[in-house]
């Protein structure tokens, strides 16, 4: 059993590599071999809308024909048993990053049938994970639920499941005081961020156990 984390941040040990981190160690538990991947390590383009993925009989009829360094990422994630994308929030949506990595995860196997019916032929266990400096309580104000519910539906969509992580009011900076940060308290940042933080990576296990635990069963 494979669990792929892919991680859209281009902090590699900050929150959402964290909690990343934790779901890969939740997966393990189960027998799963771990996986993580930097999107920011690699050099890649999102969709061009070349329609070689989607060409009655052709080559590339189901998969993304784009040769780069996310070919091979995307070939490992299409024979795993599980994905987990974790992502922070960038201006209310997934970074740039991770938008380019869910068109080209995602396109090759929505067909433009009535229904929109995937292709995808294998067995995938998907989460998704958010951070954000946002509190949960402003997450309906600013529609961020929408935007959330919107891309696990993706994948729900073509997966047939996509279990969703959020983690709000993250800690941004290891030291507010060197930042323009004047909007938050630093000193409250940091109590939220001992408290509550620790709690998301628990969650963020169990999220990799339970989907590991679903690959397993499949």
């Amino acid at each position: 059993m494979k669990a792929i984390a892919v991680n859209g941040s281009p902090r590699k040990s900050w929150n959402t590599a964290t909690l990343l981190k934790h779901a890969l160690e939740g997966a393990a538990a189960q027998g799963a071999e771990t996986e993580m991947v930097n999107l920011y390590d690699l050099a890649y383009k999102g969709c061009t809308s070349c329609f070689a993925c989607k060409e009655i009989g052709g080559k590339s009829y189901g998969r993304c024909a784009m040769k780069d360094d996310l070919t091979p990422v995307l070939s490992r994630v299409a024979e795993a048993d599980v994905l987990i994308l974790g992502t922070p929030v960038y201006f209310g949506a997934e970074t740039g990053a991770m938008r380019s990595f869910i068109e080209r995860l995602l396109f090759p196997y929505l067909t433009y049938t009535p229904g929109y019916a995937p292709i995808f032929s294998g067995t995938l266990q998907t989460g998704l994970v958010y951070t954000m400096n946002v509190p949960e309580k402003d997450l309906a104000a600013r529609h961020y639920d929408k935007t959330f519910g919107a891309t696990q539906g993706y994948l729900a969509k073509i997966f047939g499941n996509c279990d969703l992580l959020l983690s709000t009011d993250t800690y941004q900076f290891s030291d507010y005081s060197k930042y323009l940060s004047t909007a938050w308290n630093a000193e409250t940042k940091k109590a939220r961020h001992d408290e509550v933080f620790p709690q998301d990576c628990q969650k963020a296990f169990a999220l990799g156990t339970k989907l590991a635990s679903a690959a397993q069963a499949s």
